[in-house]
């Protein structure tokens, strides 16, 4: 267990080293890219590369635990020792899984990436709460119990996310019978869920929410919603898959203290010497930092 829950680690991380989450994303076109082969060796290597190159210097590091997945036990290995490497270099490690299951299967995930002495233990896992947000309580639970945080994605920048997100949920717990306001879509009230969970909390909470940098609005309800969550909103989509710094300020608005944005294959590109990465990364905190007006 650590001595200090993740809200209060990544709050201090993104002070001291700036609001960025760099990817780990060992693609195939990547590790071409960088000369590397479509083996264990080439994944590692790319891995440990970027690894060595950025946790130094980045407040966190988000491994996509498909990409050594696909290599099978080895890649998990190879996913141990990035777990491991990254957070001996100091930075925080986010494991990007997106699990979510129900009872004793999301109880063994929660055993598998936030329990104290698992080797692919991380500080914050990914989760889908598409399952019902109650079905996460194995996770939270087991989160909140050794210092660690989750991330409940909510409204996810893939365009079919929306068929999902965005429908509007038949029970409405965050309002009274009384109100005649429209009810909530399903991503306001996952963020809702959220917001009560890190309640009372400072500086902030570990139970935060996925709301993609590229989506073209997160509606009134949502924006209601962000505004009280009180934890951490990771924003991917900056880089490669469209959006800029610039469209964080349209999307989250007031929030933009608590926004953590993610960017992998525009800063993997840049390799793969450890310069070319850390400069990569610089320029893309820079560009935040200055839409933040804090550059």
């Amino acid at each position: 267990m650590t001595d200090r829950p993740f809200g209060v680690r990544l709050a201090a991380a993104m002070e001291t080293r700036g609001p960025l989450c760099v990817g780990i994303d060992p693609h195939p076109s990547l590790l071409a890219a960088w000369g590397l082969e479509m083996t264990t060796s080439g994944l590692e290597r790319f891995a440990m590369a970027a690894v060595e190159a950025l946790a130094p210097e980045i407040a966190v590091l988000k491994p996509q635990s498909a990409f050594f997945e696909a290599f099978g036990s080895a890649g998990i290995a190879v996913l141990e020792r990035v777990l491991a490497a990254g957070r001996d270099a100091g930075a925080l490690l986010l494991l990007d899984a997106k699990r979510g299951d129900i009872g004793s299967t999301m109880a063994a995930y929660a055993r598998a990436y936030l329990t104290d002495g698992s080797p692919l233990a991380a500080d914050a896992l990914t989760v889908s709460p598409f399952l019902g947000f109650g079905s996460l309580g194995p996770a939270i639970d087991a989160a909140l119990g050794s210092g660690r945080g989750l991330f409940v994605l909510c409204r996810t920048s893939n365009p079919e996310g929306a068929s999902v997100q965005l429908a509007v949920a038949p029970d409405n717990p965050a309002r009274s019978a009384a109100d005649s306001a429209p009810p909530m879509t399903l991503s306001a009230q996952i963020a809702c869920a959220a917001a009560d969970l890190n309640a009372g909390v400072g500086p902030m909470g570990s139970i935060g929410l996925v709301v993609g940098a590229t989506v073209s609005g997160v509606g009134a309800d949502l924006a209601d919603a962000l505004a009280a969550v009180n934890g951490p909103l990771l924003a991917p989509g900056i880089g490669a898959q469209g959006a800029t710094a610039a469209d964080l300020t349209r999307v989250f608005g007031a929030t933009l203290d608590r926004v953590l944005p993610t960017a992998s294959r525009s800063v993997l590109d840049a390799g793969p010497t450890a310069r070319g990465l850390r400069d990569a990364a610089a320029r893309t905190l820079d560009e935040v930092r200055r839409a933040f007006g804090t550059g």
